[in-house]
């Protein structure tokens, strides 16, 4: 069931966006310095001072996906995109 949920959730967020043009933000008063982001997608998160940042902006299309997954990773959802 959850592989399903996420299946159509990035379904729908690929028909939603514009792959080329999709921008990461963390929420570093919510951000716990867990990792999760930069483990799952390296290219995109690292952390900081145990905060994560988004180290490329707009993401290139060859990361959103890694990055996309990252947000939804979130344990304190603190990545949000646009």
């Amino acid at each position: 069931m959850c592989q399903e949920i996420k299946f159509h959730k990035f379904f729908l967020l690929e028909m939603k966006f514009n792959w080329a043009s999709i921008k990461f933000k963390v929420d570093i008063e919510l951000c716990i310095g867990c990792g999760a982001c930069e483990a799952k997608c390296p290219e995109v998160f690292e952390l900081v001072d145990n905060k994560s940042q988004v180290k490329l902006d707009p993401v290139p299309e060859e990361f959103q996906e890694g990055a996309l997954e990252a947000e939804d990773n979130c344990p304190v959802q603190a990545i949000s995109h646009e």
